[in-house]
C-alpha cells in the first residue's frame, strides 16, 4: 500500500489491485467458533473449528481493535471485559 501511495505522488502508474481471500471466521457463542481459511498455507481452503478457530477469532478481533483504538484503550477494554464478564454479543459474523 505504501508503494501505491508513493507511485501516486510520483506520477507513475499504479499497480493493478489484486484481491486475496484469506477466509472467514464465525463466533458461535462463548465457546465455539468455526472458520474457513482460504489460501493461507496452500491453494486449498482449510476448515477449522473449536479452540483453534476461537483463538484465531479472538486474535483477529483484538488486532482490529488495536488498529482502531490503540493499545491503551484495548488494554483497558480487555481488563474491563475480564472483570465485568462478557460484554460482546454472543454471536458475531465477520
Amino acid at each position: 500500500m505504501v508503494q501505491q501511495i508513493q507511485r501516486r505522488f510520483s506520477g507513475t502508474p499504479l499497480q493493478p489491485f489484486r484481491y486475496r481471500d484469506f477466509g472467514s471466521l464465525v463466533s458461535l457463542g462463548r465457546r465455539q467458533s468455526v472458520g474457513n481459511l482460504a489460501g493461507l498455507f496452500s491453494t486449498r481452503s482449510m476448515f477449522v473449528e473449536g479452540l483453534i478457530a476461537r483463538m484465531m477469532y479472538l486474535s483477529i478481533r483484538k488486532m482490529h481493535q488495536l488498529a482502531l483504538h490503540g493499545y491503551v484503550r484495548v488494554m483497558l477494554d480487555t481488563l474491563t471485559e475480564m472483570l465485568a464478564g462478557r460484554t460482546a454479543p454472543r454471536v458475531k459474523l465477520h
